[in-house]
């Protein structure tokens, strides 16, 4: 994607009248009240309601009824039923003919975490042990049994997970509209078990309903960013982490691959074809869409046989090593040109022909190699006018000739949008004769890189998944960086009628802390001074209200302001091990920037020196990172906030 400038903005501050503040209180406990006693119906199912045992419909990203933990994505309805079913040293497993091994895999892990020593599969239960249904496209009558309706009536990726007790014996089952469903219900299974967060395991199961399933078919990962690209072992866990957060599509588009790019006629070696067998391989583990995407525009010769021949060989090679998934992107090229004289005989001239042209190349292609080929998924495509749902030349072409079977990506009104409405998607599926697969450039920073972008995932409203064919996010080059958004954008993308920005951004740092209390607390601190973006402008939002109550006088704010302070300048070391090396500058910086804080603080309090206040500021703005174009740029956190707070104090 072409590549933009950003710019900060300062936090703006405002008192809150007390009588405004204790209506809003009041109305905030009207609201929530109301929301605790039902949710909205869904497919196959009728509406969740309150039972007379307690049980209650959820369906607010992060929030649970009395007994359940938080579980991530937030599913579309839960009900809390009494009781609960200890997991036990031995447990039962069944499971149907359609349940994959990585499904019955997660189970296994999950209640061997739970305690379980011995898990059987196939074998019937012992007396007073758990017996664990898994079934995959059929309903088991052991659901009948707990209360819950099948999953006939869901959407593709749809679950349902019931607990309880059947005449007094437990147990639990899961069942999937297809095998994703199955491996989702497997991963919502895995939280009861072990929160969110949490670096303890529960020993028993909540009694409880889950009836669940995706806003949208495709919710995942691009990596298309500029710069440093990730490892091998990064991507392995990026798509770990996408399946345990029902992301199901990994784009591998990484620009620094010469194969994908301009060596893209060439068959890979294969010590680098190994690498991605692997990928493919853990994907489909995930149950994650491994989708390769190969970059030929910058030299293509759209008429040529033997490009199209070059381009279907590719794929061959890739499709023999595992691959099932394949993309065909054509942004970032100068659509003003043609490659080849061959090309402007053929087509003619002027932006319309570009968009025919490369209609032609996708199109056979997809006939040539994808509808040879059993189960294979769309052909994906990034068009080259890829923003904006403003009719063209370009365009129009492009939707006129385009096979029905490609699916075409779009990053919104703007190459890296503040906001996306669902009507904006759907005139933009109008124009490209389409239905949209989002290119999302968030939480990406290759045209910011001075900056970390922590904020959570926003700006999109809540009818945008059900208006397009899938949400892709594309993420930093720093990997465990991008996890707090990814995850957020997971919470999202599943169900965005639950969606609560800041409770998923914060759920996600808990899943970066791991459990650690120490390293939550510094994550925290260290996203609130990296939370600012094109998507969200507000700059350190908790620290900025620190210091303006700082500022309005007393002893506490003074107290609490010098608290988050040192916790800041501490992060380096109190942070989790993933994000150190990737983060070190911006790490570094924050320490330097709320050490001067605090020297500054001191000498409003009449100790230490101003001499000090300003080396300190000196240190912390002196933290670089070199950008995928090859240029040093000073690193910037907490702008607008910290470097405000010092400059006030000092005079300059």
């Amino acid at each position: 994607m072409r590549r933009q400038t950003v710019e900060g903005a300062r936090v703006r501050q405002f008192r809150v009248p007390p009588q405004l503040l204790l209506g809003f209180v009041l109305g905030l406990v009207i609201v929530v009240s109301a929301r605790a006693c039902g949710g909205p119906d869904g497919p196959g199912g009728t509406p969740a309601a309150a039972s007379a045992d307690g049980g209650s419909a959820v369906t607010r990203a992060g929030a649970a009824p009395a007994g359940l933990p938080a579980l991530w994505p937030a599913p579309r309805r839960v009900r809390r039923d009494t009781g609960s079913v200890r997991i036990g040293r031995g447990v039962a497993v069944r499971s149907d003919a359609g349940t994959d091994t990585a499904t019955l895999d997660a189970v296994t892990r999950a209640l061997r975490a739970g305690g379980a020593r011995e898990v059987r599969l196939g074998d019937a239960p012992r007396s007073g042990e758990l017996l664990v249904t898994v079934a995959t496209g059929g309903t088991p009558k052991e659901l009948s049994a707990l209360g819950a309706d099948g999953p006939g009536e869901l959407t593709a990726g749809g679950y349902v997970l019931a607990v309880g007790t059947d005449h007094g014996r437990p147990r639990a089952v899961l069942a999937g509209a297809d095998a994703a469903g199955a491996f989702h219900a497997a991963q919502t299974l895995a939280q009861l078990v072990r929160p969110v967060g949490s670096a303890a395991a529960r020993t028993e199961l909540p009694a409880l309903r889950v009836r669940d399933w995706p806003a949208t078919p495709a919710r995942g990962i691009v990596e298309g960013f500029y710069g440093k690209p990730w490892s091998q072992r990064e991507r392995l866990e990026q798509l770990d982490f996408a399946a345990r957060f029902k992301l199901d599509t990994y784009v591998y588009g990484p620009k620094d691959d010469p194969y994908l790019r301009a060596r893209w006629r060439e068959r890979y070696p294969e010590t680098r074809l190994a690498g991605l067998r692997t990928l493919a391989r853990r994907a489909e583990a995930d149950h994650v869409s491994f989708v390769y995407a190969l970059s030929p525009g910058q030299s293509v010769c759209y008429s040529s046989a033997a490009d199209t021949a070059a381009l279907v060989g590719k794929f061959r090679q890739l499709w023999d090593a595992g691959v099932r998934a394949f993309a065909v992107p054509l942004d970032d090229i100068d659509i003003d040109r043609w490659n080849c004289a061959r090309d402007a005989t053929v087509y003619g001239s002027g932006r319309g022909a570009v968009g025919r042209a490369q209609a032609d190349l996708l199109n056979r292609v997809r006939r040539e190699f994808l509808d040879a080929r059993p189960g294979p998924a769309p052909l994906l495509t990034v068009p080259t006018e890829y923003d904006g749902s403003a009719a063209s030349p370009y365009k129009s072409a492009l939707a006129d000739r385009l096979d029905r079977g490609v699916s075409v990506m779009w990053t919104g009104p703007l190459i890296v949008s503040p906001s996306i409405r669902a009507d904006q998607a759907r005139e933009a599926g109008q124009r490209y004769g389409h239905a949209v697969l989002v290119w999302d450039n968030y939480p990406v920073n290759d045209y910011t890189a001075q900056h970390l972008l922590l904020g959570p995932y926003t700006g999109r409203d809540e009818g945008l998944p059900g208006a397009v064919a899938g949400l892709l996010a594309n993420p930093m080059p720093q990997a465990a960086a991008s996890d707090p958004a990814l995850f957020s954008m997971a919470a999202y993308a599943w169900n965005p009628t639950g969606y609560r920005p800041a409770d998923a951004l914060d759920a996600g740092l808990a899943v970066l802390a791991g459990g650690d209390g120490r390293a939550l607390t510094a994550l925290r601190a260290f996203a609130d001074v990296n939370r600012a973006s094109r998507l969200d402008s507000g700059q350190a939002p908790q620290l900025a209200a620190l210091t303006a109550a700082y500022w309005r006088g007393g002893g506490k704010a003074e107290r609490a302001l010098r608290e988050r302070l040192s916790v800041l300048a501490s992060a380096p070391d109190a942070v989790p091990a993933a994000l150190r090396a990737p983060a070190a500058p911006w790490l570094a910086s924050a320490r330097d920037w709320a050490r001067s804080a605090l020297a500054a603080l001191d000498v409003r309090g009449g100790k230490g020196s101003r001499a000090r206040v300003l080396s300190l500021r000196t240190a912390a703005r002196s933290h670089t990172i070199v950008d995928w174009q090859g240029r040093t740029r000073p690193v910037e956190v907490g702008t607008g906030v910290l470097d405000a707070f010092v400059a006030r104090v000092v005079g300059q």
